[in-house]
């Protein structure tokens, strides 16, 4: 493999890196595995989400699904290209950021949809918020790219927060 000035290595050539291969197999798997068990609770609370009153800038249900899906797809590229960049051992403090963030996300759905309490959901999600920002800054020092696909979800995130703030205003 071909490293760059900051000891990222290169994609791996066809036939290649299998194990890395794998690698990014895993964190999909793990990450879609958490939108799974979170669409358990989306969809426990999904007539209470569906009577409370909406502020106007509320986006369409379609849009979510998708939404959520790339932008799972995308935090588990970024772990995988931060953990192809300098191992486990070296990455151990960004990727347990990572897994913080993720399991600060469940919770979220957990918290919002499963127990129906936008108040401690809004909580939660500003929490959510800090752990997404500091996992960023952790993945810079790593790889630049990883944290740039980061940014997407920390912009999704801050407008659920407007979403979920506006929620329990209104209800």
């Amino acid at each position: 493999m071909i490293e760059s000035q900051r000891g990222e290595r290169a994609l791996p050539r066809a036939g290649n890196g299998l194990r890395e291969w794998a690698w990014l197999a895993g964190f999909i798997v793990l990450t879609l595995a958490v939108a799974a068990i979170g669409s358990v609770f989306t969809n426990s609370g999904q007539d209470w989400n569906d009577s409370l009153e909406k502020p106007w800038f509320y986006p369409p249900g379609w849009l979510f699904g998708p939404t959520w899906t790339a932008l799972y797809v995308m935090m588990a590229v970024a772990a995988w290209l931060v953990w192809r960049g300098r191992g486990l051992q070296r990455t151990q403090g960004a990727l347990g950021l990572w897994v913080a963030q993720l399991a600060l996300n469940l919770a979220w759905t957990g918290i919002f949809f499963g127990l129906e309490q936008p108040g401690w959901g809004l909580v939660e999600i500003a929490v959510l918020w800090l752990a997404i920002a500091a996992t960023i800054v952790a993945f810079w020092r790593h790889s630049e790219p990883a944290s740039w696909l980061l940014i997407p979800y920390l912009a999704w995130v801050t407008f659920a927060t407007a979403l979920n703030f506006e929620l329990w205003r209104l209800n």
